[in-house]
């Protein structure tokens, strides 16, 4: 992150920069992240675009200019949207360090008033908040509990009870203030890289170790039920021989000798004294049976993981020696050694990124009048007439949303026979909603069933009142009655428009 003498070139930078300049284009990159693009200036050319990075990172806070801003996402994340409603369009009014600390405000006049950004750069504290004319916190890119948890939205931003400032090193000294903000972008990028790179080789790395483990262990199992049912033969040589000696035994016995006419030796047969000597003998031959289908079946097994032991093995060839090379290019022989399809499955399965791992808590928001829980909030889709289709996103969400969400002449899709998300069309007291509104419901109900793939199905379409959950019964789990089924043709079109119809929450 940056120090405070390099933060203070970079505010002098941007308070000469940028005054006067318009914000016109506002990205969020990631959850720690935001660029933003400023047009021209009074008198300046107004063609002219500065493309300027706030990060708040824990290692990586920073400011930086890009030489392009990175594609908008067709739905912006929420701090991004707060920005583009209130500050779009907004006039730079200047940049200052607040406090004589790694605090960098940028002061921005907008229409509904002034606003300042203000980067706050506090190691894994660092975050980016907009504060309003009074100075009262009204968003942050990175949730205040994370980076102060003695603020809330709407109250007076102050500056954190610590040590007096350290000044420290400038590293960029040598760097003229014309390319400081590109320098800057230029070794932050490098050290991201790297940091990418090394976490990258470990998720491979603990990926191949789990893999192989399992894969080991698996074997060992299938060895040890492989050298159980080597008995096999001997099953079947105790069958024969008490075949014909089955005359002389009686329920009781727990043995019984038969001589072994091709070797002449006497065997003794354990017996099971609770049996019959018919059910002995079934017995006996049951176990023959088993074994020899436990020959065959763990043989086959036993094969096909073996297979796949010397396929891990083959990748852990290929990574020792990606690694052994140690040139510029590791990192980007790394990550299409990571993209490999079964290198990519088991990153996916036994080490998934950061990402991937966590997904942050869904905020409250207001639905149908109710506050809904975050975890309990339906995914939302908006049909071409306007009406919004909801569906359940887990078994608690499916309750929720049919019981208690849903109301009025609101409508119920499911399959049946086939498990799936509750989807209701919210018909806006409508009692004949438009027909194409009706069959995007239909696609969504089947796109989240166990019949997502089929060409095509019946949808059984019930008003909510004819939704009942009966008592004690399991999570997700309702009765239906009456409505009428829609046998539906799958239309790939249709179902990609409405999922791009997505409403984000």
């Amino acid at each position: 992150m940056l120090s405070l003498p390099e933060l203070e070139r970079v505010a002098a930078i941007l308070d000469r920069g940028l005054a006067g300049h318009r914000l016109q284009g506002i990205v969020q990159a990631g959850a720690e992240a935001v660029v933003l693009t400023f047009y021209g200036g009074r008198g300046g050319d107004d063609r002219a675009r500065t493309h300027i990075l706030l990060a708040c990172g824990p290692t990586s806070a920073r400011v930086a200019a890009l030489a392009e801003a990175p594609r908008a996402s067709s739905a912006p994340k929420r701090f991004a949207q707060y920005l583009r409603a209130h500050v779009g369009n907004a006039r730079v009014g200047g940049a200052r360090i607040v406090d004589g600390d790694r605090q960098l405000a940028l002061r921005l006049h907008a229409r509904e008033g002034d606003f300042e950004l203000l980067l706050s750069i506090f190691g894994r504290r660092s975050n980016l908040l907009v504060l309003d004319a009074e100075q009262r916190v009204v968003a942050t890119l990175r949730p205040l509990a994370e980076t102060r948890s003695d603020l809330a939205i709407g109250e007076t931003w102050r500056s954190p009870a610590s040590a007096p400032p350290r000044g420290g090193e400038d590293r960029f000294a040598e760097v003229p203030e014309a390319r400081l903000l590109e320098a800057i972008a230029a070794h932050y990028a490098g050290v991201e890289h790297d940091a990418t790179c090394t976490a990258l080789a470990r998720r491979v790395e603990l990926a191949l170790r789990k893999e192989a483990k399992a894969l080991e262990r698996k074997i060992a199992k299938l060895d040890a039920e492989l050298a159980g049912a080597q008995a096999a033969p001997r099953f079947e040589r105790e069958g024969e021989l008490l075949k014909s000696a089955l005359a002389r035994v009686r329920r009781g016995d727990r043995e019984v000798v038969v001589r072994d006419w091709d070797s002449g030796e006497e065997i003794a047969i354990p017996l099971d004294a609770a049996l019959a000597p018919a059910e002995n003998l079934a017995r006996i031959f049951k176990r023959y049976q088993k074994a020899v289908r436990t020959l065959t079946k763990v043989g086959a097994q036993r094969d096909g993981v073996q297979a796949s032991r010397a396929e891990i093995a083959q990748l852990e060839a290929d990574y020792r020696a990606l690694v052994a090379r140690e040139d510029e290019e590791l990192g980007a022989a790394l990550e299409r050694f990571a993209e490999r399809p079964a290198m990519a499955r088991l990153l996916a399965k036994l080490a998934p990124g950061a990402a991937a791992k966590a997904a942050p808590a869904r905020r409250e928001l207001t639905l149908a009048g109710r506050v809904v829980p975050g975890r309990l909030a339906p995914r939302r889709y908006r049909t071409e007439s306007g009406l919004e289709v909801w569906v359940g996103r887990s078994d608690a969400a499916n309750d929720y949303l049919s019981t208690r969400l849903a109301r009025g002449k609101d409508l119920f899709f499911h399959l049946d026979g086939a498990p799936g998300s509750h989807v209701v069309l919210r018909t806006e007291g409508r009692s004949d909603p438009p027909s194409e509104a009706v069959l995007d419901a239909c696609e969504l109900a089947i796109h989240f069933s166990k019949q997502r793939n089929a060409s095509r199905a019946d949808v059984h379409v019930v008003p909510i009142a004819n939704v009942r959950k009966p008592k004690g019964a399991k999570p997700g789990l309702v009765v239906v009655h009456g409505g009428k089924t829609i046998h539906l043709r799958r239309s790939p079109a249709r179902l990609e428009r409405i999922l791009a119809a997505r409403i984000e929450s």
